[in-house]
């Protein structure tokens, strides 16, 4: 089924159990032969992937299968993925995942036609009319919203730096949301992508850029997460709970299209810059959220404390300190590997706009201080 909830979006999102089954359905017409991109293990494992390779081919389309993404995707795995569409004549990608292989089926999408290395786009804005393959994105976690989000994050595997690839054309023509998929993801799987869901509804109200609408998806967000999170943690894996929870993760990504983030994620990709360093997107926005918070609560009080109400307060500090703990997402970065020498690489691989966040231009001193005290 079509849903609506308020979003202000321009993919076409297919909501509902069983959905997926139905994604040869919602491909057809936007090409004839498609490139699925998806990561290693789980979507195969789960038998997702067999799923939407017989879907589509009931519907008439050839399929091709790139199940090379990692978990934060890299430049040389979008170029290997869109050589192979070259060579094989794909003229529509299919991205069946979570955020990452999302992000990197965008990045193909642009690449294929652009006929160059990703690398050449990470870190600008493409033109309105910038080519693209028609793309489906078929979402496996509740998180990143980037079903529906005008941007990909990718890392640049040369350069060392993660940053977005943004513009109209890598919006998906369609997102196929079967909320059923994310009963197998793992517990700390589902901790840290909804967070990233959270992290999107809370700055979505108080990034400059929010207005009366993003406050409103962010909030339904924040009711349908509070409500959910912590059974779904326990392992309820109800219908109610799953459709909940992609709910929410779709109202953060309207957010994301719309009023884009603040500090935290711009400091969270930067974390690219060090190879080898495995926290996830999630995981790394816990570890920074509790700094931001104490030092952001004051610019926008009023914003904060409708978030903290909505959590069942009494402040937003006390609020997401429970949720972080109760998630098992509280801790620091030295505890996932992260050195102090890291810091100011992190500083100087900070990128995109900063003016959004309610602290305006940040300075490299104030993001050196949210790492430190992060550390």
């Amino acid at each position: 089924m079509k849903l609506d909830m308020g979003l202000d979006v321009s993919t076409r999102v297919e909501f509902g159990r069983g959905e997926l089954d139905r994604t040869g359905v919602h491909a057809a017409g936007s090409g004839e032969h498609a490139l699925v991109v998806t990561g290693r293990t789980a979507a195969r494992a789960n038998g997702y992937l067999d799923r939407v390779v017989t879907s589509l081919g009931e519907a008439g389309l050839r399929v091709t299968v790139f199940d090379g993404v990692s978990a934060n995707p890299a430049s040389h795995e979008v170029d290997e993925a869109a050589t192979l569409a070259r060579s094989r004549g794909c003229d529509l990608v299919v991205g069946l995942g979570g955020g990452s292989a999302l992000d990197a089926a965008k990045g193909v999408a642009v690449a294929v036609p652009y006929g160059s290395t990703i690398r050449d786009l990470i870190g600008g804005t493409l033109a309105p009319d910038a080519p693209a393959l028609p793309l489906v994105a078929v979402p496996t976690t509740a998180g990143s919203g980037s079903e529906v989000t005008r941007g990909a994050i990718i890392t640049d595997t040369v350069r060392m730096f993660r940053a977005g690839v943004r513009g109209a054309a890598v919006t998906p023509r369609v997102a196929v949301v079967d909320p059923d998929l994310i009963a197998s993801v793992p517990r700390g799987v589902m901790a840290d992508t909804v967070f990233d869901s959270f992290a999107h509804a809370v700055e979505g109200c108080v990034a400059a850029r929010a207005d009366g609408a993003s406050r409103g998806r962010a909030h339904l967000a924040i009711e349908l997460i509070a409500a959910h999170l912590p059974g779904a943690l326990d392992g309820d894996v109800s219908p109610e709970a799953r459709e909940a929870l992609c709910k929410a993760a779709l109202l953060g990504g309207s957010n994301v299209a719309h009023v884009s983030t603040c500090l935290p994620h711009r400091l969270q990709q930067a974390m690219g810059a060090v190879p080898g360093l495995d926290i996830s997107h999630g995981r790394g926005l816990a570890l920074l959220y509790p700094s931001w918070l104490r030092h952001t609560e004051p610019l926008v009080p009023d914003a904060f404390a409708a978030v903290a109400e909505l959590l069942g307060g009494p402040t937003v500090h006390d609020a997401v300190g429970r949720l972080l703990t109760s998630a098992g997402l509280n801790g620091r970065l030295r505890d996932h590997g992260v050195t102090r020498g890291d810091l100011d690489r992190f500083v100087a691989s900070v990128t995109g706009n900063l003016d959004n966040d309610p602290a305006g231009q940040a300075d490299q001193e104030y993001l050196r201080t949210l790492y430190a005290e992060s550390y």
